[in-house]
């Protein structure tokens, strides 16, 4: 694939993340890509682990020098790799348009058993990310996360990598039983339909080369990156960094900076900015904790 300047695969490696990291350390130009069947040190945000049995698991990292893009506009390139799995893993799980959901900051999460075309719509940027959740009563369990990790932002040689993990042939009776309630895959959502993964990884790449084509050209697909928030809508609890607990109504996000908007009385406008630094957990209220994901 012409996109791609180098890719590599591998049975077994530490962190797909560190792979590509070292890759562009090295001079390796964008777009870069490296895929592994098990990671045994793989990473989530705040440093958790990635727990996966060989095989059960699309595991990958794509490097980017992105030179190209505002400094303030890194997170978009999660994004559009967060967008363009959604879209591959819908295909080939044989899922409903947007049954896969975003869940601030770096889920990918589905709603099982949800009736189908329950997804809301999204609005347009003037109403900054906001949306009729119009979800169904189906759990609500995590796929996979995304981990992005940037060197050298705002300087000559921006480098930025985004890993991401999505359960994929993983059996019900094989999820561990600490994460089970939380965490589901695509051979669950889909009722036991068999996953190609390398079909998936296709997809995937598909996907993600047009999305970069069209952020390169200053367009980020603001509308369906709303659309397909989980948060909007929702009492939410943030947690970490030392902060006492706290539950609030998330009301959207902000399109210029990819934070969570919350309501909140004392702050102008009646709505506060969450950055993914600020919590370590970003939980819906009520909800069992997410099951981990890294890269």
């Amino acid at each position: 694939m012409t996109f791609l300047a180098r890719q590599e695969r591998f049975a077994r490696i530490g962190s797909t993340n560190d792979a590509v990291r070292a890759w562009l350390a090295a001079g390796t130009p964008e777009v870069c890509l490296a895929v592994a069947d098990e990671q045994t040190a793989g990473r989530g945000r705040a440093g958790r682990a990635w727990v996966a049995p060989p095989g059960a698991a699309l595991l990958l990292s794509v490097g980017f020098r992105p030179a190209w893009l505002a400094p303030g506009h890194a997170w978009r390139l999660a994004a559009i790799v967060s967008l363009a799995m959604a879209d591959a893993v819908e295909d080939a799980a044989g899922l409903r348009e947007r049954a896969i959901r975003l869940k601030w900051p770096n889920d990918l999460v589905v709603e099982e058993d949800a009736p189908a075309g329950g997804v809301g719509a999204g609005t347009g940027p003037e109403a900054r990310g906001r949306e009729t959740p119009g979800m169904g009563d189906g759990p609500i369990r995590k796929l996979g996360g995304v981990l992005g990790e940037a060197d050298g932002l705002g300087t000559a040689d921006p480098r930025l990598i985004v890993g991401i993990g999505i359960n994929a042939g993983w059996r019900r009776a094989d999820f561990p039983a600490e994460l089970a309630p939380a965490m589901s895959s695509l051979h669950e959502a889909s009722g036991g339909r068999p996953i190609d993964r390398a079909l998936l990884l296709d997809g995937f790449l598909a996907r993600l080369e047009a999305r970069v084509e069209a952020l390169r050209a200053g367009r980020f697909p603001i509308d369906d990156w709303t659309a397909r928030q989980l948060t909007t809508g929702r009492l939410v609890r943030l947690e970490g960094h030392g902060r006492p607990p706290e539950e609030v109504l998330a009301v959207g996000l902000d399109p210029a900076t990819g934070a969570l908007l919350v309501a909140d009385p004392a702050a102008p406008g009646g709505e506060r900015a969450i950055h993914a630094g600020d919590v370590v957990h970003v939980r819906l209220a009520g909800a069992a904790p997410a099951a981990a994901a890294g890269v």
